[in-house]
């Protein structure tokens, strides 16, 4: 059993990049994970990692040792998830970073809670591109492109951006024709929590231009202040079409130049890599899976 404990914490400090983040994940120490690592090279006779103060990284031999020794860990992963399976009921905690979104979300993890009473669900919900390994998190749900290699993905759905307004702002300052037109309109903007940065709109091939031309009445980290302005009828917000369809199918706003702002954005469950997802994860993201694309196809909300 020392064998395949040591195998498990090579394979997670490959995968972290560091014996303090991989200590994170397992719950142990940096010395106990660095210990482990030297028992493992000593009982090998080799190197598995290029150490100075700043990076880890593998050696020849270390990458032999990665690419025999993960398959067994997904193999043991993959069996401990059939036996919990198996077994019933998921227990223990589960810690998930979210975005900041609405309710019909929140019904959606709160679905998840009662069909697995035993499970403590932790949901961290922030704008914020957070580290997930180094920050302890078992999953998370993004929205956009995934960039760390470190972390496994799931697609789960996607959705649109759609400017809205209310039918009293419309009333007072008329309804844009053209894209051209927003110019001269009170705009609702967002900042993206990561960059800083106002998040653009999607307005056509040059969309970044267009974007920067816009007035600003109100700037927002969160989509939910967005979306009372825009009720308010303090201007016109860009919000996930998601945030905006009850009020949309009561009347509340209205969708603006849906032919001229066409897009996409993707949502995805994400959790570290090198291992298969762990019974809690596997089913959280399987039922996310199953039930968080009819929230998303809120977006099916026709336009004016």
């Amino acid at each position: 059993m020392d064998k395949l404990a040591g195998l498990s914490v090579f394979v997670q400090v490959a995968d972290s990049g560091s014996y303090a983040a991989a200590a994170r994940v397992l719950g142990l120490t940096a010395s106990a994970v660095g210990k482990t690592i030297l028992r493992l090279e000593e009982r090998l006779e080799v190197r598995l990692f290029h150490r100075n103060t700043r990076s880890l990284s593998l050696t020849a031999d270390g990458v032999r040792l990665l690419e025999r020794g993960r398959p067994i860990m997904e193999a043991v992963a993959a069996a401990e998830r059939e036996i919990a399976e198996a077994r019933g009921a998921l227990r223990g905690q589960l810690r998930v970073s979210v975005p900041l979104v609405g309710r019909p979300w929140n019904r959606v993890f709160l679905a998840f809670m009662a069909a697995h009473p035993e499970l403590e669900l932790e949901l961290v919900s922030t704008n914020r591109l957070v580290d997930m390994v180094e920050e302890g998190f078992d999953a998370a749900l993004r929205i956009g492109t995934l960039k760390d290699s470190r972390l496994r993905t799931r697609r789960l759905g996607g959705f649109r951006l759609v400017l809205v307004a209310s039918p009293g702002y419309l009333a007072r300052s008329g309804a844009p024709a053209t894209l051209d037109d927003l110019d001269r309109h009170d705009c609702l903007r967002s900042r993206n929590a990561s960059t800083c940065q106002l998040d653009g709109w999607p307005l056509g091939p040059d969309h970044a231009r267009r974007s920067a031309r816009l007035g600003i009445r109100c700037i927002a980290d969160h989509d939910e202040m967005l979306l009372t302005a825009a009720l308010g009828g303090a201007g016109i917000a860009c919000i996930p079409e998601f945030w905006a369809s009850e009020s949309i199918r009561a009347g509340d706003l209205r969708i603006l130049l849906p032919d001229e702002t066409v897009n996409r954005r993707e949502v995805a469950a994400i959790w570290p890599g090198g291992q298969v997802a762990c019974p809690k994860v596997a089913a959280f993201v399987a039922f996310l899976a199953e039930h968080l694309p009819p929230v998303l196809a809120g977006s099916e909300v026709a336009g004016p």
